[in-house]
């Protein structure tokens, strides 16, 4: 229950997730089916899908998978532990020396309906919110004075429909939030005075080359209704392209997360993180718990759990001269 309240909280914050869900297990695996998790983008998992060997593993899967946009079934184990007969499809992943359990979990991405804020007060701002919300999305439909930055992210589609009133303020205040999109509803010309002006105020260039004016697909003189489903079919169609929702794709410029800097455990194989950034639960954002390294012959070494480290340490010389260290 605690997982699926989770899931509302995300869902309604409009944050991307993946949900971890253990279909079957071999002993002596500490995980169940019908265990869950959820793992945000950052690497955070919250509930429980198995011990210190399985977390990282389902965590950067899941970040994949975030990422990709698409569910993938992982097996933790060894190909042996399904007689050899993997399925089409399945990702099998070696997990620690230190359990002969194995775990099949399906991990699904769960993507945030699309946000929606639309600036001001008139008839057509007025019937795009009401499109959107028909749509499933998040709307917001704010007027001018009391739109503010934060209440848009990354994500959002910021429409800006102030028609003459303070038009140079809001959209300078939308283009501080970094929309995955951003329009001015007007004519070219008014645009091209909105922009000029805040030009002069030194607003950089490549900042303002990401306001869309018009907003809106071009279907000539119209009626306010009609320009809201010209703005909405422009939203749909930048949507269904992915330019809103690819990294450094679309309108907006932003940041892509780094690939987390990976090794491979001398001892058992299994891949493992690197980063020494802690995470909210203890361990780094991928679910390593620190400490899990060791200098050998000035190199360094990293473990998936303390056993295997252990073992290392014991005799060093019969992993170091597997090679397998990255």
């Amino acid at each position: 229950m605690d997982v699926l309240e989770e899931i509302g909280e995300l869902t309604r914050s409009g944050q991307p997730f993946a949900l971890a869900t253990v279909v079957w297990r071999q002993p002596p695996s500490s995980s169940q089916p019908g265990s869950r998790a959820i793992i945000t983008a950052d690497g955070e998992l919250r509930g429980w899908i198995g011990g210190a060997c399985a977390e990282p593993v389902v965590i950067r899967e899941a970040q994949r998978v975030i990422a990709e946009g698409t569910a993938r079934l992982v097996l933790l184990g060894t190909p042996d532990q399904f007689g050899g007969a993997v399925p089409d499809g399945m990702t099998v992943i070696p997990i620690s020396c230190q359990s002969e359990g194995a775990l099949e979990v399906y991990i699904e991405p769960v993507v945030p309906a699309p946000h929606l804020v639309v600036v001001g007060g008139s008839p057509m701002a007025r019937t795009l919110a009401t499109m959107g919300e028909a749509l499933g999305w998040r709307t917001d439909l704010i007027d001018g004075p009391d739109f503010a930055p934060d209440m848009a992210d990354e994500r959002s589609m910021i429409v800006v429909a102030t028609q003459g009133h303070d038009d140079e303020d809001v959209v300078s205040r939308a283009i501080a939030a970094r929309p995955a999109y951003l329009g001015l509803v007007g004519s070219r010309r008014r645009g091209a005075m909105v922009l000029g002006y805040l030009a002069d105020r030194g607003l950089p260039e490549e900042d303002l080359a990401r306001v869309r004016v018009p907003a809106g697909l071009d279907l000539g003189p119209t009626t306010h209704q009609e320009i809201a489903v010209a703005i909405l079919a422009e939203l749909v169609k930048l949507r269904a392209s992915g330019a809103l929702s690819r990294p450094g794709a679309g309108p907006a410029r932003r940041q892509a997360t780094a690939p987390a800097a990976e090794a491979v455990d001398p001892v058992c194989g299994m891949t493992v993180p690197t980063a020494s950034g802690l995470g909210p639960s203890g361990g780094d954002r991928g679910g390593r718990r620190p400490g899990l390294t060791l200098r050998h012959d000035g190199a360094d070494y990293y473990f998936c759990c303390a056993g295997c480290r252990q073992a290392f340490e014991e005799d060093p010389d019969a992993y170091t001269r597997k090679e397998t260290r990255c």
